[in-house]
């Protein structure tokens, strides 16, 4: 049977129609498989925790599981490594913190790039870090605290949890901008750390919120000032480093990247789902438990966040002359 010329027409043109309603339709499908969070530290840590969280909110709203693969090994460039290698398709993404911000300059030879080969999702949460010291420092405050290292220089042991970590980084920019000698003593774990701290083996540490909390409260340890910009709700009456070293700030941080490419709508919409974790009360109320701010905004905030503490952490690391092992 032949058909009508008007029909045939008709026919020919939703023919050729189909590629471009298939390239829109896949478009719009995103996210039609699971997304991998790639995560470059332990199970069970504070990054973990707070990865898992959001994983779950997100996987709950997109129809689609969220699965966090830790990936451990060489401070998360490993990590990092995978997904700048990945398809840049939305499905592979790395969860960021400060210390990928680090690694870009304390480490000579890496395969990636953390400005060039990611393309910034959104930002997750930001924690004070807090400067603590054994109870036998005879310092109060911060105010007291440099004035006696300055007094006693080189007699005073500055406790990390690894040569190149936030927590050593956070030590070397208040060492920079306070003039003070602070010997540092590298540990293998935080545990470790934190061992000799209680016993007085070390005297100060700048540690994360959530492993000396527990301690401050009860009296173990003393802290001096929380190292963001903003007092921290968990410690109220403890005032920051910056209100006695004014331009001090270091936080630890978390947030979400894609390889460099992914799609911008696959971004965005990312972004617009990690933002409702993040205002959600339930989560909101979990991340202030353990200390934790959230960072909402959008792609290019974030990028912009991401630039300004690579730059920041690269000049503690050139200015203390810091090499990774």
């Amino acid at each position: 049977m032949r058909l009508p010329r008007r029909t045939f027409l008709h026919l020919a043109a939703g023919v050729a129609a189909l590629p471009a309603i298939s390239r829109i339709a896949s478009a719009q499908a995103y996210p039609s498989r699971p997304i991998r969070l790639i995560l470059g530290f332990a199970a069970g840590g504070s990054a973990d925790i707070v990865a898992r969280l959001i994983a779950q909110f997100v996987s709950d709203r997109i129809g689609q599981p969220v699965i966090v693969e830790n990936r451990t090994g060489a401070s998360s460039n490993l990590a990092g490594e995978a997904v700048a290698r990945s398809a840049p398709d939305g499905y592979t993404l790395l969860y960021v913190t400060t210390v990928n911000a680090i690694n870009a300059t304390f480490f000579d030879n890496l395969k990636f790039d953390l400005k060039r080969d990611f393309a910034p999702v959104s930002g997750v949460t930001r924690a004070p870090n807090v400067l603590e010291v054994n109870p036998s420092v005879p310092a109060n405050n911060v105010a007291e605290f440099v004035a006696y290292a300055k007094a006693n220089p080189g007699k005073l042991n500055m406790a990390s949890t690894g040569n190149g970590t936030s927590i050593h980084l956070a030590g070397e920019l208040f060492k920079a901008m306070t003039g003070t000698n602070l010997v540092h003593v590298p540990y293998r774990s935080p545990p470790q750390a934190m061992t000799d701290l209680l016993a007085g083996q070390v005297q100060v540490m700048f540690d994360v919120m959530t492993q000396g909390l527990q301690h401050i409260k009860e009296g173990r340890l003393r802290a001096l000032a929380v190292t963001t910009a903003a007092r921290s709700d968990a410690l109220p009456e403890v005032p920051t480093v910056a209100e006695t070293v004014p331009g001090y700030e270091a936080s630890s941080w978390s947030g979400v990247c894609a390889p460099s490419g992914t799609p911008a709508g696959n971004v965005e919409m990312l972004n617009k789902e990690i933002n409702a974790a993040l205002t959600d009360p339930t989560i909101k109320a979990r991340l202030a438990s353990i200390g934790s701010t959230a960072i909402t905004g959008s792609p290019a905030e974030f990028a912009t966040f991401l630039t300004e503490e690579t730059d920041k952490w690269g000049k503690v690391v050139r200015t203390a002359n810091i090499k990774a092992e």
